[in-house]
């Protein structure tokens, strides 16, 4: 294989309130708020990422909060789980800390790994599984320290409405490898040490709809513009229709829709989240990119404040 994803590059996900998605996600995750900019496209709404310490490949899930949103479905053509890596060791401290916050949680076996399924306040579907792969994150926060916290994405279950399809584009475009199969899913493997496993459901799932609560893309990686242009003319070789290459400040985008009917991206590991904010920083401000400057203060205006802080229970 000539050309392979390394893994996930980022997930992105609809919910309703943003604060309530601080919250979940910094607040009782510990994740890194590492940039707050809007919705390029809809620029009435916030795009929050959240990460490890600078938001690296493979550990970013991001968020359209849309107070209006109807509530979606979970089903196929969506990720339907989105799998979280922590230490070896840490299982324990994470089942503690769901149950500090009275969050239901359920473990389950696959793949002779122990999973903590879960899901945030909008009804997205998340787990956590312990690996020893992947660095540590270097941040801290609330009462979550670096040795327990969460370094990224273990990975995803996909609910494809065509899974035969599906697991042939991770195999012949993407570059995965098959590795196992049970209980009705297909494991397969990228190169990465971050959100490099994938589950895929075997047989065809109901299809879903769109909303709050549910995953609206899954991004790989390319090493950089030169792969990500690469992939682009792959993509169309394979018979699928790729978009133009998007600037998204952070990183440069295609999407595409598998026949499973899931949105992939392909988005660059370069330039990061570090390209507008400094390191000590990162989240703090609203980030426009420049074409919506002069909008700013109408568009700082019609958005909710949120704010990144230790929640109650942490405190006691």
């Amino acid at each position: 294989m000539s050309q392979q994803t390394a893994g996930i590059h980022h997930i992105t996900a609809f919910v309703k309130n943003a604060q309530d998605n601080v919250d979940f996600y910094a607040g009782i995750l510990g994740l890194r708020l590492v940039k707050k900019t809007i919705n390029f496209d809809a620029p009435e709404v916030y795009h929050l990422y959240f990460g490890n310490e600078v938001g690296s490949p493979g550990t970013a899930i991001t968020f359209f909060p849309w107070e209006t949103a109807r509530h979606g479905r979970i089903g196929g053509g969506q990720v339907g789980y989105t799998t979280f890596l922590v230490p070896v060791g840490s299982l324990d401290f994470w089942e503690k800390r769901l149950d500090k916050f009275q969050v239901e949680y359920r473990r389950i076996e696959r793949f002779q790994e122990i999973y903590l399924q879960f899901a945030d306040k909008d009804g997205l579907q998340l787990e956590i599984v312990e690996r020893e792969g992947g660095p540590a994150s270097q941040w801290t926060f609330g009462g979550i320290p670096a040795d327990k916290a969460i370094k990224g994405f273990g990975g995803a279950i996909l609910y494809s409405v065509a899974p035969k399809h599906t697991m042939e584009v991770l195999e012949k475009l993407m570059g995965l490898t098959r590795v196992g199969e049970e209980n009705g899913l297909v494991r397969f493997q990228a190169p990465g040490d971050l959100g490099n496993i994938i589950d895929v459901n075997a047989e065809p799932m109901p299809r879903g709809a769109g909303g709050a609560g549910t995953v609206h893309h899954i991004a790989w990686r390319a090493k950089d513009d030169q792969d990500h242009r690469l992939w682009q003319s792959r993509v169309a070789q394979s018979g699928f229709h790729p978009t133009d290459i998007i600037d998204r400040q952070y990183f440069h985008a295609i999407y595409f829709r598998e026949p499973g009917e899931i949105l992939f991206e392909i988005a660059t590991d370069p330039p990061g989240f570090e390209r507008d904010e400094p390191f000590e920083s990162l989240g703090e401000k609203l980030m426009l990119p420049e074409w919506y400057e002069p909008h700013r203060a109408e568009i700082e205006q019609g958005l909710p404040p949120i704010a990144v802080h230790v929640l109650a229970e942490d405190k006691e």
